[in-house]
């Protein structure tokens, strides 16, 4: 076996090899291009870790590295492995989960010219969601055949422009969780899907997948389902059944595919053989499972539900990133990391000047500079006007310096509610663009 050797050396390496107490010294890009305040700096937290992998692709570390010759060569993707504790997953996946990219997608259209057709299929498909619910709890049958209409609307949408359909999933009421939950999970599986590179029909497969991952839940008695507090052992021991309760169900159906079986059955399932209800290695949950599982978490975390409020999006990628190998497939996690972004669509944000604004789209090579709608003036105030700034463009604001994000802010700062904004059409219409220094004038919402 080759033997392992340390230098103290400079060495290029993807970010996924990063690890706490590495030495930073240079970038795969300028750092100007990046949040970082230092050139050069110690990652001391994961959330420094994941600042960096969220924002290239390789960079130049200086310290003592440990240098192990792998035994065969693996795909570019299968080295995107955190390198640090070893856990039962590293072991049960010698190569990549994640198929080979066979696809690449291109968005057809722009986010605002999508999002009326986005908002028609995202209602649609929340009545469809509620309707599967109220259904299943009287026991009546699926219309399956209206349910692949509805979930191919979105899927049509999200090849078109996934933009539009991922804002709406951060239209959030606890009131109706359930219904939201499942919708989003499975916009969210889709976006992923099509960011992997799958073809078309495994991204409406695996669409259709998170629609009824959650099924089973209509089997569980509402006083659990909906307690406004911790689960005892004994009642979280009930809701785990929603599983089986789901496979059981989906499998009574006629020409459903089985992958909604498994992934209804397995979606709880984690790399460290600790999910439920099987305990199923890495290597033996089907890789939709995997993805599902993944969304689900996500979505539940940023979603305010009776017993919990909704927390950012980024706080629910730490918990992603630092879970990943154990609970998450590593590949599949980082992945779904770099696809969300620092800034997704539908966040507000706070510029370095004091003006807000909504995110309406992102750039796929450059997540830091999305597209930024502003509705609020440096004094907070509305603007009479809203404009977009493509942040890519470097566009210079009133006091010549270019518009860069400061911070995300919680939905409602500043009296900035999505739902609203939603609602109101507003993020329908395409507004006019930055392209000069203006003059701030006030106005309503």
């Amino acid at each position: 076996m080759p033997m392992a050797r340390e230098d103290i050396v400079e060495t290029e390496i993807p970010v996924s090899q990063l690890q706490i107490g590495m030495h930073v010294i240079r970038l795969d890009r300028s750092w100007e291009d990046t949040d970082f305040l230092l050139q050069g700096f110690i990652l001391q937290t994961e959330e420094d870790v994941l600042a960096v992998q969220q924002q290239c692709e390789k960079v130049t570390v200086e310290g003592k590295v440990q240098v192990v010759p792998e035994p065969f060569e693996r795909s570019p993707v299968s080295r995107r492995k955190t390198a640090g504790k070893s856990s039962p997953s590293d072991t049960s996946q010698t190569s990549s989960s994640i198929p080979k990219r066979r696809v690449t997608y291109v968005n057809k259209v722009d986010a605002s010219r999508e999002m009326s057709a986005a908002r028609m299929s995202y209602t649609e498909a929340k009545a469809t969601a509620k309707n599967i619910m109220s259904s299943l709890r009287l026991g009546r049958t699926l219309e399956m055949n209206h349910i692949h209409q509805v979930v191919d609307s979105c899927v049509d949408s999200v090849l078109r422009n996934d933009n539009a359909l991922l804002l709406l999933t951060k239209i959030k009421n606890k009131d109706e969780y359930t219904a939201e939950h499942c919708i989003n999970v499975s916009i969210l599986s889709a976006a992923f899907a099509k960011n992997l590179g799958l073809l078309e029909g495994e991204i409406r497969n695996v669409a259709l997948c998170g629609l009824l991952h959650d099924v089973g839940k209509m089997s569980i008695d509402d006083e659990i389902l909906n307690k406004p507090g911790a689960l005892t052992p004994d009642e979280f021991a009930v809701m785990k059944k929603h599983t089986t309760f789901g496979r059981d169900l989906l499998a009574s159906l006629p020409r459903l595919a089985h992958s909604a079986v498994d992934v209804a059955y397995s979606h709880h399932e984690r790399m460290d053989g600790n999910g439920y209800p099987r305990g199923l290695a890495g290597h033996q949950i089907p890789l939709f499972a995997k993805v599902v599982g993944l969304v689900d978490t996500y979505d539940a975390i940023t979603s305010s539900r009776v017993y919990d409020k909704g927390r950012a999006s980024m706080e629910a990628l730490q918990i992603i990133h630092r879970n990943k190998g154990t609970q998450f497939d590593a590949d599949l996690a980082v992945e779904f990391i770099r696809m969300i972004g620092v800034y997704p669509p539908g966040s507000i944000v706070e510029m370095t000047n004091g003006e807000v604004g909504i995110v309406v789209a992102t750039h796929p090579t450059s997540k830091l500079k999305p597209r930024v709608l502003l509705v609020r003036d440096a004094n907070k105030h509305p603007l009479a006007t809203f404009r977009e700034v493509d942040l890519l463009k470097d566009i210079p604001d009133s006091a010549g310096q270019p518009y860069k994000i400061a911070r995300e802010v919680p939905d409602e700062s500043y009296g900035i509610v999505m739902k609203d904004f939603i609602e109101q059409g507003i993020l329908n219409r395409k507004a006019p663009e930055v392209s000069a220094p203006v003059d701030d004038g006030h106005g309503e919402p």
